[in-house]
C-alpha cells in the first residue's frame, strides 16, 4: 500500500500543529501503522517560519513523554498533491485551507482536527466547536489543555486510519 499522508495545519506552526504532529505521530507508531502513515505540520502564516516550537509547547511536550524536533513551515496549494489528509486546528485556518485547496484542484480530505472526537462528533465542520484555542497568548496551563484536547482527537483519528488502511 502507498503511505498516506497527513498534515496537521494551525496558523504559525509553532504551537498546536507541531503538539498535533507529534501526537499523531505517537499513536500511529503505537498502532502499528508507521510504515503506512506519515504526518507532518505547517502554518497557513509566514512569521515564524525557520522557527523551533514554541518553548511552552516543546517543554509540555517533553513533560508528558513526546518527542518534538520541529521547524516551523507555511503551507500553500502545491502541497496538496501530496497530502491525503489535511486537519485544521480552527475554523479560520480551515476556511484558508479550503481556499489553497479549491486553487490546488485536488482530492485532499479537509477536515478539522477535533473533529474525530467522539464527544464533538455531534458538530459539523467546520465550526468553532471544534477548535483548539491557539494556547500563544496563555500560561503553560493553555498548552496542557491543548495537548489533552489533541490527545483525544489523536486516538480517534488513529482508529478511523486503521479501518482505512486496513
Amino acid at each position: 500500500m502507498s503511505e498516506y499522508h497527513i498534515t496537521v495545519v494551525c496558523l504559525g506552526n509553532i504551537c498546536r500543529s507541531p503538539i498535533g504532529e507529534a501526537v499523531l505521530r505517537d499513536r500511529i507508531e503505537k498502532a502499528g501503522l508507521a510504515d503506512k502513515v506519515t504526518v507532518d505540520s505547517a502554518g497557513t502564516g509566514d512569521w515564524h517560519i525557520g522557527y523551533p516550537a514554541d518553548p511552552r509547547a516543546a517543554a509540555t511536550m517533553t513533560t508528558f513523554g513526546y518527542e518534538l524536533d520541529h521547524q516551523a513551515r507555511q503551507i500553500n496549494a502545491s502541497w496538496f498533491a501530496n497530502i491525503d489528509l489535511a486537519l485544521a486546528m480552527d475554523t479560520e485556518n480551515f476556511r484558508n485551507l479550503q481556499v489553497m485547496l479549491n486553487d490546488a484542484g485536488t482530492e485532499t480530505e479537509l477536515r478539522m482536527f477535533r473533529s474525530s472526537d467522539p464527544n464533538l462528533a455531534h458538530h459539523e465542520h467546520p465550526s468553532s466547536d471544534l477548535d483548539v484555542p491557539d494556547p500563544y497568548y496563555g500560561g503553560d496551563e493553555s498548552f496542557v489543555e491543548v495537548l489533552r484536547m489533541i490527545e483525544d482527537a489523536a486516538d480517534a483519528i488513529v482508529v478511523d486510519l486503521s479501518k482505512r488502511l486496513s
